[in-house]
């Protein structure tokens, strides 16, 4: 569903003027126990998935999306769709999101959410930071937490503050790997080939994994929320694994 102005514009339990400024981590901390609890719920850890983080996850995602894509269409007037596009693919990518969460201390907010053994059905939370999809989607989850308490408005802002320096990084490098990859391999009268190997997830947050292969052997492997993504993912392990 589109996101609509009325929609942005509302805040479910507007806080004092003293959030103003603050972080991503200061609106964090600022969260009502439930709100935060929530951010942090595994599905193992919930009675059901509605009860888990995944929800919040989505809505975290649109948030994010939306935010940067807002403050690089302000900043960035010279880019056409498709530069912005790129920029904006890289910089709220799984990778990233995973970085901020680090930043932010979303793993060590996990370890102390974590119900223990329980039934022995439960995923401990040190396995779960081992995984690829946990850490990325509980930083989703957290920004829309945040959105639900304090608005669009200031979580947009604690937000593009968080993801500064990802899209600095992107912004510099602006990196389309499977172009290069393919140029490097070219240079040796060569080529590859992308091969999808694999998809996960519920519908809303597939996240797909494809190989990249030389002369028939695979060189890098990489995931993403889309074919596109896990493709450039998997060209960006090829060129370092072929020294390009």
């Amino acid at each position: 569903m589109p996101l609509t102005l009325s929609w942005l514009k509302r805040s479910a339990e507007p806080r004092p003027g003293r959030d103003e400024g603050k972080g991503l981590s200061g609106l964090i901390n600022g969260l009502p126990e439930e709100r935060r609890q929530a951010a942090l719920t595994h599905s193992s850890w919930a009675e059901d998935r509605v009860g888990s983080y995944e929800r919040l996850a989505l809505l975290g995602d649109s948030v994010l999306g939306l935010s940067i894509a807002d403050e690089l269409y302000r900043t960035l007037p010279d880019l056409d769709a498709g530069e912005l596009t790129k920029i904006l693919n890289q910089a709220v990518s799984g990778q990233s999101c995973s970085e901020v969460g680090r930043q932010i201390g979303i793993p060590e907010m996990l370890l102390e959410a974590d119900p223990g053994a329980g039934d022995g059905k439960q995923a401990p939370a040190r396995l779960l930071l081992e995984g690829e999809r946990p850490l990325p989607e509980i930083t989703e989850a957290m920004i829309g937490s945040c959105f639900l308490h304090y608005g669009f408005e200031l979580t947009a802002k604690a937000v593009i503050d968080a993801f500064s320096g990802r899209l600095r990084d992107v912004q510099s490098v602006r990196t389309d790997f499977k172009s290069a990859l393919q140029e490097a391999v070219a240079r040796r009268g060569d080529t590859v080939e992308y091969v999808v190997i694999g998809a996960s997830g519920p519908a809303h947050q597939r996240v797909y994994e494809v190989a990249v292969k030389l002369a028939g052997e695979e060189i890098g492997r990489g995931a993403g929320r889309s074919k596109k993504a896990a493709g450039q993912a998997a060209a960006a392990a090829g060129l370092e694994s072929i020294g390009g």
